[in-house]
């Protein structure tokens, strides 16, 4: 797979083609026809191909560093998948790299769309990628994670042409047709990226935030603290594309540490640190966990603080050893940080719901937090600003956005935006 640029896009299409021949064909032809080039990779294992591929089954086995007759051989189907997904990943990579490829489309149930969206995961957002699954119609997290895949339910089993299928799949060609003849925007735009984290109780403080940070010249990120929010967003700070972190709603670690639907898991909060990234933090909504419908709270939390947000979400206040444990986290997050860091800390209520007067008002759980803090931090890493106000104060806010314009006008002095 030598270096080739192409001027007309290329299509990559992954699967298994052993059981999934005849449809990865019939999705080709639909490309060809809308004036694409394809390159089909397959990652099928067990049966012979139903469709010539332009990348074979042996040649993603051995980009996993096995062979394909050691993975028959092993009668471990889990375990072929796993080596398959891997080379899959690694192919896919590469083509993009060499500019060979512009988009990707898969089709799979369970099986191959893990596969194939492990390997989609491996390309920068941006890069269309489009997953017809019979997997779309439910918690499709796992699959997407923190990139942009597109998940298209194929309402029947993708298992042969029919009516059905053939229109559905006929829609998979014209959407990914459609993705990659469309005239993007470069990612890497003159302003600098700032990423900001919100929930719906922190929205006033990251609106005039970003109000004053857009004033300064930034472009702001928003993303919202649901688990895949801040893996998102750490995501693109590995990429290179973040130059500064206003991360001022950290409620997700609070979902980590009690059990709540909207983890990050237990590794949010520490890839600023890491890359040395500008960064004003603060404890926005950390005074709750989220759940889903009432009725599904865990009866382990039966008599605690609970609150209807709407029919599809429940809070639950944290209590003051749930905070305590929460502060000692995040100090210990920041200790490690190789770049600058400010800790904003509003003394008034961490969200709309705890402010004096509102049904998560708790002075004790918010001095268990702030307590933690203080005693946990360490001032020669980490600023403290602490406040008199509640989080969503606008004087709090425009706080924290000119401290974090000052962190990245002093950690590149010939910066000016």
């Amino acid at each position: 797979m030598g270096q080739q640029l192409q001027r007309t896009p290329t299509v990559v299409l992954l699967g298994t083609l052993d059981t999934k021949g005849t449809e990865y064909g019939y999705i080709r032809e639909r490309l060809h026809e809308s004036g694409l080039n394809v390159l089909l990779i397959d990652a099928g294992v067990l049966g012979e191909p139903g469709v010539q591929p332009d990348v074979t089954k042996e040649e993603v086995a051995q980009a996993a560093g096995s062979s394909l007759r050691e993975l028959v051989d092993a009668e471990d189907r889990g375990a072929a998948i796993k080596a398959m997904a891997a080379g899959a990943a690694m192919i896919v990579k590469q083509l993009h790299g060499e500019g060979r490829l512009q988009g990707i489309l898969g089709l799979g149930g369970s099986g191959g769309t893990a596969m194939i969206t492990q390997a989609m995961r491996e390309l920068p957002v941006g890069v269309p990628k489009l997953m017809v699954s019979t997997m779309a119609s439910g918690d499709t997290r796992p699959y997407v994670g923190e990139v942009d895949i597109a998940m298209m339910y194929s309402v029947v089993d993708i298992a042969g042409i029919n009516q059905f299928s053939a229109r559905i799949l006929s829609n998979a060609a014209g959407a990914i047709a459609g993705m990659v003849k469309a005239a993007a925007p470069e990612l890497a735009g003159e302003k600098p990226l700032i990423a900001a984290t919100m929930f719906g109780v922190t929205t006033p403080a990251v609106e005039t935030a970003r109000k004053h940070l857009e004033e300064l010249g930034y472009e702001i990120l928003v993303f919202h603290a649901t688990g895949t929010g801040g893996q998102s967003m750490e995501a693109l700070m590995r990429d290179g594309f973040i130059r500064g972190a206003l991360d001022l709603t950290t409620t997700e670690l609070a979902d980590d540490l009690v059990g709540g639907v909207l983890s990050a898991g237990p590794h949010r909060l520490e890839t600023a640190g890491e890359l040395g990234i500008p960064q004003v933090v603060s404890l926005g909504a950390l005074d709750m966990v989220n759940f889903g419908p009432m009725d599904t709270v865990p009866d382990r939390f039966e008599g605690r603080l609970l609150y209807e947000h709407n029919p599809t979400v429940t809070l639950m206040r944290t209590t003051p050893e749930e905070c305590a444990e929460l502060g000692r986290r995040i100090a210990l997050k920041l200790n490690q940080a190789k770049g600058p860091v400010a800790l904003f800390v509003p003394l008034r209520g961490v969200s709309i719901l705890s402010k004096e007067g509102q049904l998560f008002h708790d002075p004790a759980a918010d001095q268990a937090l702030i307590g933690a803090l203080r005693q946990h931090v360490d001032p020669a890493v980490v600023e403290w600003v602490e406040m008199d106000t509640d989080m969503n104060d606008p004087v709090f806010a425009r706080a924290m956005a000119e401290r974090l314009h000052a962190l990245l006008q002093a950690s590149v002095p010939s910066q000016r935006t």
